[in-house]
């Protein structure tokens, strides 16, 4: 099996920042054990991802806030935290420490059950309602669990954080050597053929319309194979779906999404690679009309990371964790 990186998935709101009310806010970063060496335009790149590389370096010059000054070509460490300056804008609502599911806990990993919605890490619209701040609310200030992965925002399910810097360093191990086996199960437009079917597409990053999305790219792109097994089809007024289960022999952005818009059939509620590919960046502006709505039939795409096996990070010893479907997925299933 192909060798998995480590980010699976990128918020979607990851978004300049815009002028707004209220003055200015501190958007805080730390780095991550996987990004040690990175240059730190390149780091800010990964975590902002619909900026340019040179907006990240006129941030890094005009709002970076730390000790002393750094440059774009800094070699990041482990634990460096700095600090942006940006416009304040009204934070969207998304769900509270008590809805972030805890499924397992040790002295070096916990793993959680994320709710829609609810981001990983900050960004220009999300600063105080994202996973790791929410966990210094559950958990209080002191608790340390960093993230070794990320879902976008609208993805439910399973996400893994390292408790101590060595465990970090080893879950970032797992992943890049393709220890990690991670099953997600998704609800997608129409009946497949076939009860199981692979799709192996090569997948370059960004699109005509969107910059952070990804597109099939049999010339330039990186190898990407996603394995899929029909566990239910169905018809809801009148039309019909399937649930999936999706087995990614690869960890490329967006990957499942991709691939099973180009099986023919994309994710319900997928506003990037579903009925419209105008519909993500009307949605992005707050424009997005009631009849598209009704085509995407679910408020978020149905994407739930449902299983996750992986060496535990002190005793190498094989583990498994599971994540029942959500609510609102389970009601669409009917």
């Amino acid at each position: 099996m192909e060798r998995q990186q480590q980010v699976e998935e990128f918020d979607e709101d990851d978004a300049p920042a815009a002028p707004g009310r209220g003055g200015i806010v501190l958007v805080r970063y730390t780095v991550e054990p996987n990004y040690a060496g990175w240059r730190l335009d390149k780091y800010l790149c990964e975590k902002i991802r619909r900026l340019s590389r040179t907006r990240v370096q006129e941030i890094i010059e005009n709002d970076l806030v730390f000790e002393r000054k750094l440059k774009a070509s800094t070699a990041v460490w482990p634990g460096l935290t700095f600090e942006l300056r940006r416009r304040v804008l009204d934070e969207p609502i998304v769900p509270g420490p008590d809805e972030l599911l805890e499924l397992f806990q040790d002295e070096a990993l916990l793993v959680l059950n994320k709710p829609a919605g609810l981001p990983i890490h900050p960004t220009a619209r999300y600063h105080h309602g994202t996973l790791v701040e929410q966990l210094k609310l559950k958990y209080g200030p002191g608790f340390r669990a960093d993230p070794a992965h990320r879902l976008d925002r609208e993805t439910s399910g399973l996400v893994v954080c390292g408790r101590t810097l060595e465990a970090c360093q080893r879950l970032m191990k797992s992943f890049m050597g393709g220890e990690v086996h991670k099953q997600y199960l998704a609800i997608v437009e129409g009946h497949p053929r076939a009860d199981r079917f692979e799709v192996d597409a090569p997948i370059s990053e960004g699109t005509e319309l969107i910059r952070i999305a990804v597109r099939i790219d049999e010339k330039d792109g990186k190898p990407a194979r996603t394995r899929f097994e029909v566990e239910k089809r169905f018809t809801r007024d009148g039309a019909d779906f399937a649930l999936l289960r999706c087995f990614p022999e690869t960890g490329r952005q967006h990957q499942i999404r991709v691939h099973a818009q180009r099986a023919g059939h994309s994710l319900v509620g997928d506003k990037m690679y579903g009925p419209d590919p105008g519909y993500f960046d009307r949605f992005s502006r707050h424009e997005l009309e009631p009849e598209a709505w009704l085509k995407l039939r679910l408020p978020r795409q149905a994407l739930h990371a449902a299983s996750i096996e992986l060496p535990h990070p002190s005793t190498r010893q094989r583990v498994r964790f599971e994540a029942p479907l959500t609510r609102d997925l389970l009601d669409f299933l009917g």
